[in-house]
């Protein structure tokens, strides 16, 4: 089996009773993170216990309401949003110990998680309190929309963020990795789950690739659809490329050993001066996807 196929899971069928996607540690083959996607009917209701893990709970198409007991109980309703291109939403934190019961009428949530072991506070985030950054220029912009990277939200590992790709342009690039503890890296499993917009003849597609160092090498590049799932266990990860006509969507979910609640990754060497041409280009126009309020680039915004 390649590492293509090892590691790039196709979207389920919620037709036929299955998840869009499921990513726990044992299924990746690794120690932290994990992600669940799924299709919520009206009346259907779909219960997560966080027994040693901690969880965000973000909203992709449609609303949910969410009811929450263990160290916290809360009553939440998600008011969500018409799908991934229509700008940031809000989003729940759940601490280690919670059980939710998510219902929804046509609607599509996602719920990352991590092992963790700190019980931290319950959080419900507006989305006009999302951090939003509009990272890169030229055909290299995307738009990052942060829920527990480089926020107030305090987590024990679990980082997530979401990023918006303008059709023809390339994300997660220059080319990172965040496979190692140092001054500049933390190690990170990460996710990435895919949504492509679909174009006036039917859904599109994106590629995303993923490569290794001599000492641990790994190879996958692959063409991705909505729904479907790439893992990154270790290795430079990117680009992520949006085909002309086609925006693409990734959220990310990531976990490691670190507590400090910081994403740092470093670029690959060969391909970092990219970043000096970006001083010269115009962030790409179609950036921001609507939201109210971006908050543009911070100085200690991470990069995607």
């Amino acid at each position: 089996m390649s590492d293509t196929e090892r590691l790039v899971r196709r979207a389920g069928d919620p037709a036929a009773g299955e998840a869009v996607c499921a990513v726990t540690p044992e299924s990746a083959g690794w120690g932290w993170s994990g992600l669940e996607v799924r299709e919520l009917a009206a009346g259907d209701e779909w219960t997560v216990e966080l027994d040693g893990r901690e969880a965000v709970v973000v909203p992709l198409r449609g609303g949910a309401h969410l009811s929450v007991t263990g160290p916290e109980a809360a009553e939440i309703d998600l008011a969500g949003r018409p799908g991934v291109f229509a700008g940031p939403t809000d989003f729940a934190y759940l601490p280690v110990g919670s059980t939710v019961t998510l219902s929804g009428a046509g609607a599509r949530v996602a719920v990352g998680t991590s092992r963790a072991s700190r019980v931290l506070p319950l959080r419900h985030v507006p989305k006009e309190q999302v951090r939003v950054d509009l990272r890169g220029a030229g055909s290299c912009s995307r738009q990052v929309n942060n829920f527990t990277i480089a926020t107030d939200v305090e987590v024990d590992h679990l980082l997530t963020c979401e990023v918006v790709t303008p059709g023809g342009n390339w994300s997660s690039y220059p080319p990172h990795k965040h496979d190692e503890h140092g001054e500049d890296e933390r190690a990170l499993e990460e996710i990435y789950y895919f949504e492509v917009a679909d174009g006036p003849d039917g859904p599109g597609v994106g590629y995303h690739r993923t490569y290794g160092t001599p000492g641990r090498p790994i190879e996958v590049f692959a063409e991705v659809r909505t729904g479907d799932t790439a893992l990154v266990p270790h290795g430079f990860h990117g680009p992520c490329m949006a085909a002309p006509g086609y925006d693409l969507y990734y959220l990310n979910v990531m976990a490691g050993p670190s507590e400090d609640g910081r994403w740092l990754a470093v670029d690959d060497p060969a391909v970092t001066w990219v970043r000096q041409t970006w001083e010269t280009q115009q962030v790409d126009p179609r950036l921001p996807c609507p939201t109210p309020d971006p908050l543009g680039v911070d100085d200690d915004a991470p990069t995607h």
